[in-house]
C-alpha cells in the first residue's frame, strides 16, 4: 500500500552504518584518564549534535579523537562503518577522513588573505576548477567584497564566515566545531547559530558541536551527548533530557 515499506527501501535503511561510532574507547594523557571506555553511535545523518559539558571533561578531545588528531589508547572509532582508529594507530589519516574542523580560536593564516585562506585546502588536494568553487563559496557566505583583507582586518563575525567557508569549500560529511561562536557577542551568536543550522539542511552536513552553554546545546541541538569527567552520563534528545535521571545532568542544566 505505501511504496517506502518495499523491500529495497527496508534494506538499505537497516545497511546504513552510524555516522560515528565509538567502541570501548578510552583516551589517556600521560597518567590521567581524558576518556574512559566509551561506546556511543550516533546514527542519524545531517543533523545537529551537541556535546555538552564542564571544562576538562573531555569534550575536545571527543572531536579530536574523531578528526585523527589524537591517538586512542584502547577501543576503536569507525566512520560510515569504516575504522578510522584503532588502539594506539591511526588507520585512516586526518586528511582522508572528509572530516573539517572548526577550532574556538578559528586558526585562520593570519599572512593569508580571505581567499588565499579558503583557497589553501583546495590547492592541496590539487581539486580542478577549484576558482570557481572559492568564488562561489565565499558569495554563498555574504565574503565576496572581503577575499582580498587580511584575517587581522576582519571583525570577530566576518572571520567566523571564513573559517565556516574554509571547511565548507571542500564538501566534509562532518563538520566538527569546538566553542566557535565563544567570543562573540549575543546578536553575532545569534545570527551565527542560524546560519550554521542552514549548513545541516543546505550542505547536508553532519555537525558536532561542542559547547559549555546549556541554553545554546538545548536551543540548537537535534542530539545532545553529555560528558562528565570522561564518562558519557547522557545521549539523546533536548526535550527527553529533562526527565532523565541523572543528578549532574539536572544540576548542569539548572545551572
Amino acid at each position: 500500500m505505501y511504496a517506502f515499506w518495499k523491500k529495497g527501501f527496508i534494506q538499505s535503511t537497516m545497511e546504513r552504518e552510524p555516522v560515528i561510532q565509538f567502541r570501548n574507547c578510552t583516551k589517556l594523557f600521560d597518567s590521567k584518564t581524558i576518556l574512559r571506555n566509551i561506546s556511543l553511535e550516533v546514527n542519524e545523518e545531517n543533523s545537529f549534535t551537541s556535546i555538552l559539558g564542564k571544562s576538562g571533561s573531555g569534550k575536545t578531545t571527543l572531536l579530536r579523537l574523531i578528526a585523527g588528531l589524537e591517538k586512542l589508547n584502547e577501543g576503536s572509532i569507525h566512520i560510515k562503518g569504516k575504522i578510522v582508529s584503532e588502539g594506539s594507530k591511526i588507520i585512516v589519516p586526518p586528511h582522508e577522513r572528509n572530516v573539517g574542523f572548526i577550532f574556538q580560536d578559528l586558526a585562520l593564516w593570519p599572512h593569508f588573505t580571505v581567499y588565499q585562506n579558503i583557497e589553501f585546502g583546495l590547492k592541496q588536494k590539487k581539486i580542478a576548477g577549484y576558482k570557481s568553487i572559492i568564488m562561489q563559496t565565499m558569495n554563498e557566505f555574504g565574503i565576496t567584497d572581503l577575499k582580498d583583507n587580511f584575517t587581522h582586518q576582519l571583525s570577530g563575525g566576518q572571520q567566523q564566515l571564513v573559517a565556516l567557508a574554509r571547511s565548507m569549500v571542500l564538501q566534509p560529511e562532518i563538520l566538527l566545531m569546538d566553542e566557535p561562536l565563544a567570543n562573540l557577542d549575543v546578536k553575532l551568536k545569534t545570527q551565527m547559530r542560524k546560519l550554521i543550522k542552514q549548513l545541516v539542511k543546505e550542505k547536508k552536513v553532519s555537525i558536532f558541536y561542542v559547547t559549555h552553554d546549556h541554553k545554546e546545546a538545548m536551543e540548537m541541538s537535534d542530539k545532545m551527548i553529555v560528558v562528565n569527567e570522561g564518562a558519557i552520563t547522557y545521549y539523546g534528545t533536548p526535550e527527553q533530557s529533562i526527565y532523565f535521571d541523572s543528578t549532574f545532568l539536572k544540576e548542569f542544566i539548572e545551572v
